[in-house]
């Protein structure tokens, strides 16, 4: 483990020195979504520098957050994974990503979106209340990211990639945060463009009172 400390008998502080330093909490997210080989974890976070991940991979492991495993087929490969004490941050991980959408704005010019965050985003902002009796596979189109969502009765799974037989594809961008806060009604979405949809189109409205984004909040004056 680093040297950074606290000198605080508190567990915040001690959860503080494993996963407080920049991009740790990134980390655990993207392994949340599923095991990664180093070159995946760079290709989800292309602004860390190598030299970072391979330090906050070695603290993770140290402290029991990440373990190593090789995966003998189709080839060789090392792979980071959370283990049992590191999965015990999903949910924080979850409850932290949900915190932060209310001020999430619009994108800033060079801030992108991965399959891991958009994944994620989509477990932090889904209200299974609202999903009670509800069945249907979603595909969620942004751009080059493809992910998927599917819901039974409350229940939610999340996946990369296309979903077969989805009830409903969603191809759009920036407005989806519009959309999942609640600034953007489905009808308003369809009729400007905002989105493209293949499929049973009166579900957008059900995916956008399932996902919601809590409300923007003025950030803090001086």
């Amino acid at each position: 483990m680093g040297s950074r400390t606290y000198g605080q008998f508190c567990g915040l502080a001690r959860a503080l020195e494993i996963v407080g330093e920049r991009w740790a909490l990134l980390i655990v997210r993207d392994l949340a979504v599923g095991p990664k080989r180093f070159t995946d974890l760079r290709q989800g976070l292309p602004k860390i520098p190598t030299n970072v991940l391979s330090t906050r991979l070695k603290e993770l492991e140290q402290s029991d957050v990440v373990r190593r495993r090789v995966l003998p087929r189709p080839a060789a490969a090392v792979v980071y994974e959370l283990t049992e004490y590191g999965r015990g941050l999903e949910d924080i991980v979850i409850r932290l990503g949900r915190w932060g959408a209310r001020t999430l704005g619009e994108p800033r010019q060079d801030e992108i979106v991965t399959p891991d965050s958009m994944i994620m985003a989509l477990r932090a902002t889904f209200r299974p209340e609202a999903a009670r009796g509800h069945r249907a596979g979603y595909e969620l189109r942004l751009g080059e990211v493809v992910v998927h969502a599917r819901v039974d009765d409350g229940e939610l799974e999340t996946g990369e990639g296309e979903l077969s037989g989805a009830d409903l594809v969603i191809e759009t961008g920036p407005a989806v945060r519009a959309l999942l806060a609640g600034e953007l009604t489905s009808d308003e979405a369809i009729a400007n463009g905002s989105v493209h949809l293949t499929g049973d189109s009166g579900l957008l409205a059900t995916f956008a009172e399932m996902f919601q984004i809590p409300r923007s909040v003025a950030p803090l004056s001086a």
